[in-house]
């Protein structure tokens, strides 16, 4: 079953993000970032940002880009506003809608969390001051909310082309943005690799909770006989 797996695997990676936050707290803790701030994994971090160097061009670039999602998260906003004006009731709404305003919300409470509870410093200032930098917050976003972009045209929308160029669309744009925020040399490499893993862990969650609504129906319309 499709929902079962996309479940399963999103608390997989939820649980890899898990561990992966206590070992950047524990493995090779050292005072290297900016005002002596102490990173983990600090050889390869600390080897990795010296390898890319620092380009603030790609961070205005990539920082300006994240208002992409931003929008489409204003699309599908509008979307099911027009739904409960024209259904008069929140219920009436289309389920997934629903479920993404839930899932947004999700993504919003974990960048709060981490942003009250710093685990890493940015390896640079930004305008003079020293940022939380784990996971990032660009990266997280835009994993979060595109892939729900392509998902929802593939349930909508029936053209082809469409689809398509949907799918490249989210593949490139999403790998333009986490490379450029990688190579940036604003966040350290395991920012990078903590936004991957928590994003994927619940964009499936979403995935599954959508799948498990749709399951839901179709029972409740063999029971009704329709």
């Amino acid at each position: 079953m499709k929902e079962k797996r996309n479940l399963l695997t999103g608390i997989g990676m939820i649980g890899v993000f898990a561990l992966w936050t206590i070992l950047i707290q524990c493995v090779d803790v050292q005072a290297v970032g900016q005002n002596g701030s102490r990173i983990g994994f600090a050889d390869f971090n600390v080897w990795f940002h010296q390898l890319t160097g620092v380009h603030m061009t790609i961070y205005t670039i990539t920082d300006w880009l994240g208002l992409v999602p931003i929008f489409i998260c204003m699309c599908f906003g509008v979307m099911g506003l027009v739904q409960l004006i024209k259904r008069r009731s929140l219920l009436r709404v289309d389920s997934d809608i629903l479920l993404l305003g839930v899932y947004y919300v999700m993504v919003i409470v974990c960048y709060l969390i981490f942003e009250m509870i710093p685990i890493n410093y940015r390896p640079v200032l930004i305008e003079g001051r020293l940022e939380a930098s784990y996971p990032s917050s660009t990266t997280l976003l835009v994993l979060s909310v595109i892939p729900t972009l392509m998902f929802q045209v593939n349930r909508r929308v029936s053209n082809t082309m469409i689809r398509k160029v949907a799918a490249v669309f989210v593949i490139a744009f999403s790998a333009f943005m986490v490379i450029g925020r990688l190579i940036s040399g604003v966040h350290w490499a395991t920012d990078i690799i903590g936004s991957v893993l928590l994003s994927s862990g619940i964009y499936m969650q979403y995935r599954s909770a959508v799948l498990y609504s749709d399951k839901a129906k179709r029972a409740d319309r063999s029971k009704d006989g329709i």
